[in-house]
């Protein structure tokens, strides 16, 4: 016998949705981690610089409402849950309200494409911790959350990415386009944790590229933390902007493949940083938007539910 879903748990990271919860915001992210305080307003400012807020919550709420609709459209409705790593809705918070709703069994989507112990692994710590709380505070039975299979290379996955690069690069000046540099950008982890991180990282890249047809890439890094001297995943954006325009390139085009929501770390990394480095050298500059609610991401999401649905397991 199996005990059928009775919702689905999206997992993100969170952000910051106006200036005055910056700093309890980063206190959450940075929590047990040695930063010194000039790192710490540093990452303060970074938000202040695009705004003061991040767009990731909303984003998030509007993929969870159009996975929603389209079980909905199906006649198999399931209520889509939304729990953060560090901001409000906390996962805790968001287990608690589903115990109240008596669920029992969730299939759980982590929002973020590429594994590894830096993003897959500390979900799961997270979610961990949240349980333990959740128990501490209800004392009720928790809902079972099976989580999906990996969606690195899903095919609408790709499609997603794939249409948002066609859109960008279709408004790239014809004169500009024979001069152009692609790097796809993803977030830069400590090297002894880069697998599988790092080869499905890849994997999306090749795809992406063979769908759009573009032969002359690379895959380079972003947002970084810790300690200088610890090695990460190489090379920075910015780094490599300065490369490719020594080797002659007049314009660099930017693909965010390991984001799914233009978030601050697309927004001041990408657009403000990156930008800035590519104008002060003279190349122009274009950056693909990310997945956010594009519709094939939203029938990729339906169909990992539906996919996890089928492949019962016994309780």
């Amino acid at each position: 016998m199996t005990e059928p879903y009775d919702s689905v748990l999206l997992l993100g990271f969170g952000g910051p949705n106006r200036p005055e919860e910056i700093r309890p915001y980063l206190e959450n992210v940075l929590r047990g981690r040695p930063v010194p305080p000039e790192r710490f307003d540093e990452v303060a400012a970074n938000y202040m610089a695009v705004g003061g807020r991040s767009p990731y919550n909303d984003l998030t709420f509007r993929q969870a409402q159009g996975l929603r609709r389209l079980l909905e459209a199906e006649g198999k409705a399931l209520p889509v849950y939304v729990g953060m790593r560090n901001w409000n809705p906390l996962i805790a918070e968001t287990l608690q309200e589903m115990v109240r709703n008596e669920r029992q069994r969730a299939i759980g989507i982590i929002l973020a494409p590429h594994q590894g112990e830096a993003s897959w692994g500390r979900y799961f710590a997270a979610l961990k911790q949240a349980e333990q709380e959740t128990h501490r505070k209800v004392g009720d039975v928790l809902p079972r959350i099976d989580f999906c299979d990996p969606w690195f290379d899903h095919p609408l996955f790709i499609e997603a990415v794939s249409d948002k690069v066609r859109c960008k690069r279709d408004k790239v000046p014809y004169d500009q386009r024979s001069n152009l540099k692609t790097l796809f950008t993803a977030h830069s982890v400590p090297t002894p944790l880069c697998q599988p991180y790092l080869d499905q990282l890849r994997r999306s890249c090749g795809l992406v590229a063979e769908e759009v047809g573009i032969e002359d890439w690379e895959l380079v890094f972003q947002s970084r933390s810790g300690r200088p001297s610890d090695p990460w995943l190489e090379p920075d954006v910015c780094d490599a902007i300065r490369r490719v325009s020594s080797e002659g390139f007049r314009n660099v085009f930017l693909i965010p493949i390991s984001f799914i929501c233009d978030h601050v770390e697309v927004q001041f990394d990408l657009d403000l940083k990156a930008r800035q480095e590519a104008e002060a050298l003279g190349m122009g500059f274009f950056r693909a938007c990310t997945v956010n609610d594009h519709p094939s991401f939203l029938r990729m999401l339906l169909d990992v539910v539906r996919r996890t649905q089928q492949v019962s397991v016994p309780v």
